[in-house]
């Protein structure tokens, strides 16, 4: 049986004379349980009402995470999602279903017009998806979900089918989106970053001019309170630039809008590690990944990092400079093995510090500078915690050192997800659920840290340096 059929299958039990109240289902359950509850029969998404699609770093995490329930269906997850993929390389960041009505999510597919304004570009003609990107999270989470059950996934050839589409993914990235001419990818739309709302976006945001209202409906907003959202304005701009994007064909180049963000490059690092495990299982060659991984950490180094600030900051690439805000994405690169030590420790001190709370007045990491103008414990990525930035953050606090910090997140996380029924996110200082709840990667990365104890001494990056082998 299925290990989430077995899991969330309550057992036929005799009449008795007297039946006890019985025990509240464990976390693990009622986590098997959200994922279960958004499973499609391919894929897994977000939430029911709000994103009823597949996104593309919602799916990574929740393979993390579904690998301990069942290994095949975390595959399954992937493979949907690798099976959109365009022919220049890029990953959309969404893949729609085509049985959810057009009205349910806001832009949808007659918005991207992928199979038509993307023909150039290699858009699928088959499947309907955006044309802009997320985080390139896939590779790590393609060779987590492997170790999970190595002999299914060399029987299945997981792997093998996975790695070449995962090598032009980072290729289109590396080849396509090098806009600064620096080394490091760019984004070019506030929600390839997925952190949307960000106020690291606010300066460079405000030279689009935004979409007229009226040219748009904000289905989100049928389902999150306002005051949890992003603002109209900021959503007309998001619109502007989506639109503009699809009408130059999906052809990347410097645009209003072209950022560095520290969180994408990290991420895109992490994975680099991962395509050399993945090479080297595949018996293929690897040390050039990881040194194209050190080569990438050097540039983020060397571009992104800011010792005034003891972070990394986002680079406007029109503007030509860092921009002065601190987000939880500047923290991010901790997960890295190959960060120098020093700039470990200062971001350590500056998670714990003031502007991020960590251990003294927040539960969680917040989204933004608790410090910062712009600084709201409810609204869409301007504060409140996320279970994703906060789980790639234990990894890295674990990772270098920080046992003891990482054990208490880690039992912030476990206690916020079940007492906030796996919210999309929470107020950094209450854990107040906010946005939706059963929300899938909350509930998937949940099942990650249950799975994977401190006391057993292992990380779940620890594979990215090569150290967990098959």
């Amino acid at each position: 049986m299925d290990r989430i059929a077995q899991l969330t299958t309550r057992p036929a039990g005799r009449e008795i004379a007297y039946d006890p109240a019985a025990a509240p289902p464990s976390l693990q359950v009622r986590a098997a349980q959200v994922l279960e509850g958004n499973w499609t029969g391919t894929s897994t998404v977000p939430s029911r009402g709000l994103y009823p699609h597949q996104w593309s770093w919602d799916s990574a995490f929740i393979a993390i995470g579904l690998r301990h329930l069942s290994p095949l269906r975390a595959q399954t997850e992937l493979e949907t999602l690798l099976a959109a993929q365009w022919a220049d390389g890029r990953i959309p960041h969404i893949v729609f279903n085509p049985s959810v009505p057009l009205d349910a999510y806001f832009p949808s597919p007659d918005f991207w017009r992928s199979s038509t304004a993307g023909r150039a570009a290699g858009a699928p003609r088959t499947v309907q998806t955006s044309g802009i990107v997320q985080p390139p999270v896939h590779a790590l989470a393609a060779w987590l979900v492997h170790l999970a059950d190595p002999g299914l996934s060399r029987a299945r050839g997981f792997l093998a089918r996975a790695y070449p589409r995962l090598a032009a993914w980072h290729g289109y990235l590396l080849r396509r989106r090098d806009l600064g001419g620096g080394g490091l990818v760019s984004v070019v739309h506030p929600w390839e970053q997925g952190m949307d709302n960000s106020p690291c976006w606010d300066r460079p945001l405000s030279r689009v001019a935004p979409a007229p209202a009226r040219s748009f409906r904000r289905a989100d907003l049928d389902h999150g309170a306002p005051e949890d959202r992003p603002t109209d304005l900021d959503y007309g701009r998001y619109v502007r630039l989506a639109t503009d994007y699809r009408d130059r064909a999906y052809a990347d180049g410097p645009g209003d809008f072209a950022v560095e963000d520290p969180a994408f490059n990290a991420l895109l690092i992490a994975s680099e590690y991962a395509l050399a495990r993945i090479a080297h299982e595949l018996g293929a060659r690897g040390p050039a990944r990881e040194a194209r991984a050190e080569r990438l950490t050097a540039a983020l180094v060397e571009r992104l990092w800011e010792p005034a600030t003891g972070m990394f900051l986002c680079r406007d690439v029109r503007a030509g400079e860092l921009i002065p805000e601190r987000g939880v994405s500047g923290l991010v690169p901790l997960l890295l093995p190959g960060l120098p030590g020093d700039l470990a420790a200062t971001l350590v001190r500056t998670v714990c510090g003031p502007h991020f709370g960590l251990g003294g007045t927040t539960r969680l990491v917040p989204s933004y500078d608790l410090l910062g103008d712009a600084f709201d414990p409810h609204r869409y990525w301007r504060g409140p915690a996320w279970f994703n930035t906060n789980w790639l953050l234990e990894r890295g606090l674990r990772l270098h050192g920080e046992r003891g910090r990482a054990d208490a997140l880690r039992k912030g996380m476990l206690h916020t997800a079940g007492a906030s029924g796996f919210a999309e996110y929470v107020d950094p200082y209450t854990a107040q659920a906010c946005g939706v709840t059963g929300f899938g990667w909350s509930a998937a990365l949940t099942l990650d840290l249950l799975h994977d104890r401190p006391a057993r001494g292992r990380n779940g990056l620890t594979a990215i340096k090569g150290e967990d082998r098959a």
